[in-house]
C-alpha cells in the first residue's frame, strides 16, 4: 500500500463500536476522519478457516445483488467456518476510498485467522474487488464479480491467473454483458456465467448463481 502503510493505517480509524445482532452476526462501525465504515460480519465459532469480503455498487449497500445474496451467503457459510464481512463504504463511488475499505476488511479477517480469502463485488464493486485482489497479491485467493463495470478494471491482468468467477445478466439495463467480457479478456482467464433474461440486480438468478458459486467457493476456500 502507499508508503508501506497497511490498509487499516490508511483507513485512519479514530473510534469503533460494535454490537452482536444475532448468534453469529455482528454490526461494526469504524469512525474515520473521512467517513463511517460500516460492516456486518457473519462469524463462526472460534477462529475462521477462511473469509469472504463482499461490497456493493456505486451507491453502497450491504445486501448485494440477487435478492440479498450477501446476507444469505454469509449465513450459509458460517457452519463451514467462514467469516463473511459485508461492507458499507465510507464514500460510495470513490474508487480509491472504497478499495481501502475493502482492503482493511481483508486485513481484519486475516488478522483473526482466515487462511483463505475471496473478495466479491457488484457493479462498481466488481472494480473494487479486482483492484484489491491485485493490490494485495496472494493474500487474496479468488475474486467474484456480479454485473461488473469495466472502468477501474484495467489492471485485472495483475490477478495472474488466480480464480475469477463472473456473473452478468444478458439484459443488463445499466452495464452490458460486454463489460464483464472485457474484464475477463484483460485478466486473461476467469469464468463468465451469462444469466439469460436478467438485469443489473440479477433478481431472477439467485438459484442459478448459487448453483455455481457454492461449489466454486468450496474449492477456492478449500472447504472440502
Amino acid at each position: 500500500m502507499d508508503n508501506g502503510a497497511s490498509p487499516l493505517e490508511l483507513l485512519g480509524v479514530i473510534g469503533q463500536q460494535e454490537v452482536a445482532i444475532g448468534a453469529a452476526l455482528r454490526h461494526v462501525e469504524l469512525f474515520t476522519t473521512r467517513g463511517l465504515l460500516t460492516m456486518l460480519s457473519h462469524e463462526p465459532v472460534g477462529e475462521p478457516k477462511a473469509a469472504v469480503i463482499a461490497c456493493g455498487g456505486a451507491m453502497g449497500g450491504l445486501l448485494g445483488p440477487a435478492n440479498a445474496l450477501y446476507h444469505h451467503l454469509g449465513t450459509s457459510l458460517v457452519p463451514a467456518g467462514v467469516v463473511t464481512i459485508r461492507l458499507s463504504y465510507r464514500r460510495p463511488n470513490d474508487l480509491t476510498a472504497c478499495c481501502v475499505d475493502m482492503a482493511a476488511a481483508v486485513q481484519i479477517a486475516v488478522s483473526h485467522g482466515a487462511r483463505r480469502v475471496v473478495v466479491m463485488g457488484h457493479s462498481f464493486g466488481g472494480a473494487v474487488a479486482i483492484r484489491v485482489a491485485v493490490g494485495l497479491g496472494e493474500v487474496v485467493d479468488g475474486v467474484v464479480t456480479f454485473a461488473t463495470q469495466s472502468a477501474g478494471c484495467e489492471i485485472a491482468g495483475g490477478l495472474a491467473g488466480r480464480p475469477m468467477l463472473m456473473f452478468h445478466g444478458s439484459d443488463d439495463e445499466i452495464l452490458p454483458l460486454q463489460s464483464s467480457e472485457v474484464v475477463r479478456a484483460i485478466a486473461g482467464s476467469g469464468e463468465l456465467v451469462e444469466l439469460p433474461g436478467d438485469g443489473h440486480l440479477l433478481a431472477r438468478s439467485g438459484e442459478q448463481i448459487g448453483a455455481r458459486l457454492d461449489p466454486w467457493l468450496s474449492e477456492v476456500l478449500e472447504l472440502t
